[in-house]
C-alpha cells in the first residue's frame, strides 16, 4: 500500500511539519483543524463558525482522499471552553446525525488564544 499526503496549502502545515491527511491503505487520518479560514487567514470569534470553517476544510480533504462525511468512523473534538460544546454540538450534529461515528469530547487548552476548537477524523475509504 501506498502512503499519500493531502495538504491544504496552509502555511502551518510546511512550517510545522504536518500533512493536513494522510492516506495509508484504506485508512484517511485528518489531522487537527481548527476554524481558520485559509482564504483570508482570519479566524471568526464563535464556537460554531470555527466548527463550520474546520469542517469545510475537512471536507476539502476527506474529497481529495476519495472520502466523504459517511466514511468517517471517529472523531476527536477539543474545546477549550465547555460553554462552546452546544454550539459545537449544533454543527456537528447536522453533519453526523445519521453517521454517528465513534467520539471523544476534550477539554483542553489550544495553541493560540482564538482558538476555540479543533476537530480531527478518521475514516475508511470504500473499496
Amino acid at each position: 500500500m501506498t502512503r499519500r499526503l493531502i495538504s491544504t496549502g496552509s502555511p502551518f502545515e510546511k512550517s510545522a511539519g504536518y500533512s493536513r491527511a494522510v492516506v495509508d491503505g484504506d485508512l484517511v487520518f485528518v489531522s487537527g483543524t481548527t476554524g481558520y479560514d485559509y482564504v483570508s487567514m482570519s479566524m471568526p470569534e464563535g464556537v460554531e463558525a470555527q466548527a463550520r470553517n474546520a469542517f469545510a476544510t475537512i471536507e476539502k480533504a476527506l474529497k481529495e482522499a476519495g472520502a466523504t462525511f459517511e466514511d468517517v468512523v471517529q472523531t476527536r473534538y477539543y474545546l477549550v471552553d465547555a460553554d462552546g460544546a452546544a454550539d459545537l454540538f449544533k454543527v456537528t450534529g447536522e453533519i453526523f446525525g445519521e453517521i454517528r461515528p465513534a467520539n471523544t469530547t476534550i477539554l483542553c487548552a489550544l495553541l493560540k488564544p482564538e482558538m476555540k476548537i479543533e476537530i480531527e477524523v478518521l475514516a475508511r475509504l470504500r473499496r
